[in-house]
């Protein structure tokens, strides 16, 4: 059988990279990982903000949203250490900035512990978190499900995420050091 008749999966394409010139090198998976993980975050950015738009809060970006349900979150109040390293956010402005928002829209409110500035989660942020579960339940959850994915195995893949971000990180202080 010639090349051009065989089914798809007997071709040798390779790895499926974004930048066949990073595949090139001695792991060629971790390029494959990598633009999996840049289709997946692209995704998980759009369904958030559209999850969070279908629960009647437009106009909030990914990482706003990612601090309201951090500071949802075991309905307790947060500092914005505590949101930073929770959600491995660096730059504490774009912390800063998205507790000014979220607070000018009333979704949480400020306090203090000492000279502590804490953050919570107001009625009307709690509603949104929790109309954001339940658009989450009925449309994404639903879906998942019924494609049989194994518990274990979305925990597995979520340990190895994290793992692997260690090493990125690992490096990103080396690549800083050069």
């Amino acid at each position: 059988m010639s090349q051009e008749n065989q089914p798809l999966a007997e071709h040798s394409l390779g790895p499926i990279v974004s930048s066949e010139h990073l595949a090139s090198g001695a792991l060629p998976a971790l390029s494959e990982i990598e633009f999996g993980l840049v289709m997946l975050n692209h995704a998980f950015s759009r369904w958030m903000v559209r999850c969070m738009a279908a629960a009647g809060v437009p106009d909030l970006s990914p990482v706003d949203i990612l601090i309201l349900h951090n500071i949802n979150s075991r309905n307790k109040p947060k500092t914005l250490a505590d949101i930073a390293l929770v959600l491995n956010i660096e730059d504490t402005h774009v912390v800063t900035y998205a507790l000014k928002k979220l607070e000018r829209l009333k979704l949480i409110k400020s306090g203090r512990r000492g000279k502590e500035k804490l953050v919570m989660v107001t009625e009307a942020g709690a509603d949104a978190c929790a109309r954001y579960k339940a658009t989450r339940e009925s449309l994404l959850v639903k879906s998942v499900l019924s494609t049989e994915v194994a518990t274990d195995s979305l925990s597995q893949v979520a340990a190895r995420l994290r793992a692997l971000s260690g090493h990125y990180d690992h490096a990103a202080r080396a690549a800083a050091s050069l």
